[in-house]
């Protein structure tokens, strides 16, 4: 039986640690025979990134610092060293200063807004646009989303509002790129403990709501949204995009 990402190569930005989305994803997509290669965002970082790109047998790692415009050409002609070409994008990038998720949202400043938009939302369409012409036809994009884009979470704040963008980008995107055979969608990915998170007041609180409430009366995983990642890299999703997926054991569904 055939894999299910047999040849093709798969370009994962967000992995900070084990217990990142991005990192569940990669595991998956690996297991699926895709080749995978993880950025990093400083060398302190890299410390961590390192020794998860050699467990998975990751092709290459590379330094991105989305903020950086220097660093979207390097990627490009990296990427073109490395592979030539690929077929999967993954941004699992998302950042606020934790100084505009302590307050009141409507203390949100002005730096604090620009910087949450440009690393969480902006970085999605200057990633893609600089790589398009490398991607195959039939490529996937997918960015990580969540449901704090849409309904007020206690403590999400700006977060909420860069998610929003992101998820607006990534329709916008979807219709752009959907001409050159680029898919661009998006998962929104149930509260999980990772790094991004414990910046958020309250994920206790999310965990404990969605274990109550939520119709499957669990969290997801790491691995929960790797699966989904699965199936839009794959194939198998070749009519889908533009689209949300939600991964939140049915919680979105629910009302107050």
């Amino acid at each position: 039986m055939s894999l299910l990402l047999e040849g093709k190569k798969a370009l994962i930005l967000g992995v900070a640690n084990d217990k990142s989305i991005a990192w569940g994803i990669t595991k998956k997509l690996k297991a699926q025979g895709c080749s995978v290669a993880l950025s990093y965002l400083n060398e302190q970082l890299q410390k961590r990134v390192e020794p998860l790109a050699e467990e998975v047998g990751a092709d290459f790692t590379f330094e991105m610092d989305v903020t950086n415009d220097d660093h979207y050409p390097q990627l490009k002609k990296i990427v073109e060293e490395k592979w030539g070409k690929f077929d999967i994008l993954v941004h699992s990038l998302a950042f606020a200063d934790r100084e505009d998720l302590k307050g009141r949202f409507v203390e949100t400043s002005r730096s604090g807004f620009k910087l949450a938009c440009d690393i969480s939302a902006f970085s999605l369409i200057g990633l893609s646009n600089t790589l398009r012409d490398l991607l195959n036809p039939g490529a996937s994009i997918m960015a990580m989303s969540y449901h704090g884009s849409v309904a007020v979470l206690n403590g999400y704040n700006v977060m909420g509002v860069a998610k929003a963008a992101l998820e607006s980008s990534m329709r916008y995107l979807a219709d752009d790129l959907g001409k050159d055979g680029i898919r661009v969608n998006c998962i929104s990915a149930g509260p999980i403990r990772t790094l991004a998170a414990s910046g958020v007041p309250g994920l206790r609180d999310f965990l404990k709501q969605v274990e109550a409430k939520a119709p499957l009366r669990k969290n997801v995983t790491q691995e929960d949204v790797g699966g989904v990642a699965t199936f839009l890299a794959a194939d198998l999703s070749a009519g889908v995009s533009g689209q949300i997926l939600y991964v939140d054991s049915g919680m979105s569904i629910m009302g107050a």
